[in-house]
């Protein structure tokens, strides 16, 4: 945190609880000068957890700041993601902030691009306990819904829906399920929490499943 401490930082950010908690925790320390989201290459669906780009900026809003997206393909993505850091950097950005907690690829990646900008890199998460980390994201406040999840790894269609709990939390390590899915298992949206104005009003729509992806869209009431 030292990193980012009395600083400009542009952060990923997905919507969902690591990216928020890590987003979080940086605005104590320093300023941002915005978020980063990015998109599939369709431009109608941001990667992972699948919000789309409306969805992803009435969170922006709440939070007050300024969300700033792409449109890529995997092939892509890099460089779409290198040309938002750089504009970032142009706004007085000197720490790129990532949500990123051990999973040694993406930790190694962020830091190549942030290099490769010559921003420093900022993981308040990284290498913390799993089940400390989603326990805090829930004990400060924040509020997610379970929104995309992964049925080949212990996770079940009745979970779609479910606000994360400190009792849904021991239940997911009570099944063997990491209750950070940092594996893939599941993924949130955030819908409220104390760095939002307001919380996120959503209807939900119907299941969308592919293979063993299961996803639950919402949309802005």
């Amino acid at each position: 945190m030292t990193k980012v401490k009395n600083k400009k930082f542009i952060a990923s950010f997905s919507g969902g609880k690591d990216s928020t908690l890590a987003l979080y925790k940086a605005m104590q320390a320093g300023e941002p000068v915005g978020l980063i989201g990015m998109l599939d290459e369709t431009d109608h669906f941001s990667y992972s957890h699948r919000l789309s780009p409306e969805f992803l900026e009435a969170q922006a809003r709440a939070i007050g700041c300024p969300i700033f997206t792409r449109a890529a393909s995997w092939t892509t993505y890099e460089e779409k993601f290198i040309q938002l850091l750089e504009e970032a950097k142009e706004k007085g950005a000197e720490v790129l902030v990532t949500g990123d907690v051990d999973v040694p690829d993406h930790g190694s990646w962020h830091e190549n691009v942030a290099n490769k900008v010559g921003l420093n890199l900022c993981m308040p998460l990284w290498h913390r306990e799993r089940r400390e980390i989603v326990e805090g994201f829930v004990d400060s406040g924040f509020v997610a819904m379970v929104t995309t999840v992964n049925l080949s790894m212990g996770m079940r269609m009745d979970d779609l829906g479910r606000i994360l709990t400190r009792d849904y939390i021991e239940e997911l390590v009570e099944r063997s399920i990491d209750p950070c899915g940092e594996a893939g298992e599941f993924h949130t949206t955030v819908l409220d929490g104390p760095i939002f104005s307001a919380p996120i009003q959503v209807e939900k729509l119907d299941i969308i499943r592919k293979d063993a992806y299961v996803f639950l869209p919402l949309k802005l009431k």
